[in-house]
């Protein structure tokens, strides 16, 4: 999905979900602007399966940038030696790792620029390990979502995440809520600015 900042659009662009919202140009250039962002609450919809693409293949330095940076000192994701002789033969790649960037994968097609708060994770689970060389694929299924009682404009969207590795095999599971902007509330929003 892709738009110009609501700020920018005008009247006729509200188009239908997909075409975005169209721009005044580029500082006077005569371009169209078109802005990436995801998608707005009424775009969403329950029981729909979103494929986040590309994939991502993990690296041994991902791995260890990411453990080391977090102060996780575990062996099982740093020491290949020891790790050698675990239940796995080899060291596993970060399981927060592994959720960060299944979560971060649905930002550019679901959430980017339209939510307000990541209000919680829920059944995060690892139900198979993930390892230096594979491929991280994710897709979420929108599995609730509810206007606000209490903030006008906003919406509450409840979403199923799913990491696969390039076999298929499921390595994370997680259940995200997240606060996100109605497409005229957020117009308006933008334009009292």
């Amino acid at each position: 999905m892709t738009a110009v900042s609501p700020d920018k659009g005008d009247a006729e662009a509200q188009g239908e979900q997909g075409q975005g919202d169209q721009g005044s140009g580029d500082q006077g250039s005569g371009l169209r602007v078109i802005e990436q962002r995801g998608l707005y609450f009424d775009e969403l919809e329950e029981g729909v399966l979103y494929a986040h693409r590309p994939g991502r293949t993990v690296t041994e330095a991902d791995n260890v940038l990411f453990t080391t940076l977090t102060m996780n000192t575990q062996a099982l994701h740093l020491d290949a030696a020891w790790s050698a002789g675990q239940p796995f033969g080899q060291r596993l790649v970060n399981s927060m790792f592994t959720l960060a960037t299944m979560v971060g994968q649905s930002v550019g097609q679901l959430t980017q620029g339209t939510i307000i708060a990541q209000l919680g994770l829920t059944d995060v689970s690892f139900p198979h390990p993930l390892h230096h060389g594979d491929t991280l694929y994710t897709e979420t299924l929108v599995t609730g979502k509810r206007l606000s009682g209490s903030r006008p404009g906003q919406g509450i969207v409840t979403m199923q995440h799913t990491g696969r590795n390039q076999d298929g095999t499921v390595v994370a599971l997680a259940t995200r809520s997240c606060l996100m902007w109605t497409r005229e509330a957020h117009r308006e929003a933008q334009r009292r600015k």
